[in-house]
């Protein structure tokens, strides 16, 4: 099988015209997973592929992640043979959180008497969770305060950090070997967000390599990212990943 990571965007939240930051997993050139949704994935996603996503995974609720998921309840919901079927993967610290920002407000159609989450296979996690044979691990990040945010990992193959401060505990745990690292980095870090000088601080060259480093500010920003050394992503960009390990003992 080939595995490549097709990155929709890759912007920080204000750089519009970068898309916002999401991600798909794509195996032999189909989607299985969808990272975040912010408010121009769906489209970026349905101009790719056709069609709504089977499976999407939330690292966390601020809204250039989650500000796409009102019309993606629309496009399910109102087409039966996809209603449901989605599947949304969301760590469970999470719930309460993406049901007070997506799905809590009275009259979610004008009509009345539908639930937002009907429109989905809800499957709240905490390690990870399985997807058509593979196991995803999920791991806590650090952006605003603890529990708010969570990265994504297919072990040998890729991990995926979301917003997120350095994290090299769980890097190392996660993504030891040769898999790809995409992870969040601007040109200057902030209490929420990696700058470059903290790449470069905080982890080890062996694995500054193979970093690929998205939400950054601007296309400038992402040249002089680039002129120092390092890979990044670009909108539309496929990246062909390592085939996935074969899941742990524990998993699951």
């Amino acid at each position: 099988m080939n595995w490549n990571l097709h990155f929709l965007g890759v912007g920080a939240a204000h750089a519009v015209e970068l898309g916002s930051s999401s991600a798909v997993l794509e195996r032999d050139g189909a989607p299985l997973l969808l990272i975040d949704c912010g408010p121009d994935t769906l489209d970026r996603y349905v101009a790719a592929y056709g069609d709504v996503p089977p499976a999407l995974f939330i690292t966390h609720t601020h809204m250039d992640h989650v500000g796409g998921m009102e019309r993606l309840f629309f496009r399910l919901w109102f087409d039966e043979a996809r209603r449901g079927r989605t599947r949304l993967f969301v760590h469970a610290a999470l719930m309460s959180w993406l049901q007070a920002r997506v799905a809590d407000y009275p009259g979610v159609l004008a009509e009345g008497g539908v639930n937002f989450w009907e429109a989905f296979q809800l499957i709240p996690c905490h390690r990870g969770f399985w997807l058509d044979g593979q196991w995803f691990d999920v791991f806590p990040t650090r952006h605003h305060l603890p529990q708010t945010s969570f990265g994504l990992a297919l072990g040998g193959s890729f991990a995926y950090t979301g917003d997120t401060r350095p994290v090299p505990e769980m890097l190392a745990r996660y993504a030891a070997g040769t898999e790809l690292v995409a992870h969040d980095c601007g040109l200057v870090g902030n209490p929420s967000h990696t700058g470059i000088d903290d790449i470069e601080r905080e982890y080890p060259q062996a694995l500054r390599g193979r970093l690929r480093l998205y939400h950054y500010g601007s296309v400038a920003d992402g040249a002089a990212l680039a002129a120092r050394g390092y890979a990044i992503a670009a909108a539309g960009e496929r990246i062909a990943l390592p085939p996935p390990a074969a899941p742990r003992p524990d998993a699951g």
